[in-house]
């Protein structure tokens, strides 16, 4: 019964705003091209579903491979610097400086490295940008909690630094990488759609470019419709990464 009322609460309180949206455009005459109805932002998905749908596989396979190429990087820096507290001090700062310059910032310069006539090599790059620090800072995190009893305990019967890395620190690690590669997900569309609108290209064809397309012809029913269909493409890759963290903890757990 609670669960069935958790996912009702959500949908009874959309389905009330929607309401009441359609009421306010209705009764208050605003034109379509300012604030379309919700019953106008639905029209306009199914007539421009097929086109819709590809462009948001675009951004969605843009995004996958920059969580791919972030996740490698990411995790591969980490484990070199786990166990060497003079480079984590050296290169800590550099992560995070990273992470906190806006992605718009340094996009522009992005795309003239990648060569304009490459713009989906920048978009790629720069959500590996943005996807980056979680997974980073989540695996390093975990590779340095392992508990110091276990440790003294491997020391005790000589392990070697191989087997405490595969044994101790990386199980350690493995809820918070999970939880740093469902954070950068997220992060890895948002990343895509920014670096699409300032690559401001057509090659890609993404949701972005969709967005730009539909708001420069005052088509504002489409910008919606690509606006919501985005919310739930990165909402449905929130959600699976969320049952592949939930399925790998308990196997974790489990053995």
């Amino acid at each position: 019964m609670n669960r069935a009322l958790n996912t009702l609460a959500p949908l009874a309180l959309i389905a009330v705003l929607l309401a009441i949206w359609e009421a306010a455009c209705r009764l208050t005459g605003v034109p379509a091209y300012f604030l379309p109805s919700p019953s106008a932002v639905a029209a306009a998905m199914i007539e421009n579903g097929p086109l819709l749908l590809g462009s948001a596989w675009n951004t969605l396979a843009t995004a996958l491979i920059a969580l791919a190429c972030a996740s490698l990087m990411a995790s591969s820096l980490a484990l070199i610097i786990a166990t060497n507290r003079l480079l984590e001090q050296a290169v800590r700062p550099l992560a995070v400086a990273l992470q906190v310059t806006p992605v718009v910032a340094i996009a522009p310069q992005v795309v003239i490295w990648a060569g304009l006539a490459h713009a989906d090599r920048a978009i790629i790059a720069l959500a590996v940008i943005v996807a980056f620090f979680p997974i980073f800072s989540g695996a390093l995190t975990g590779l340095k909690a392992t508990d110091p009893d276990l440790e003294r305990l491997f020391d005790l019967y000589g392990a070697s630094p191989w087997q405490k890395l595969t044994r101790l620190r990386l199980p350690s690690a493995i809820p918070f990488m999970l939880e740093g590669h469902k954070v950068a997900g997220g992060l890895a569309v948002i990343g895509a759609v920014v670096a699409e609108f300032v690559a401001g290209s057509g090659g890609s064809q993404g949701l972005a470019w969709r967005i730009l397309e539909s708001s420069n012809r005052l088509q504002t029913a489409k910008t919606f419709a690509a606006v919501i269909v985005l919310a739930i493409m990165g909402a449905g890759l929130h959600a699976v990464l969320e049952a592949a963290e939930r399925a790998t903890l308990h196997r974790f757990r489990g053995r």
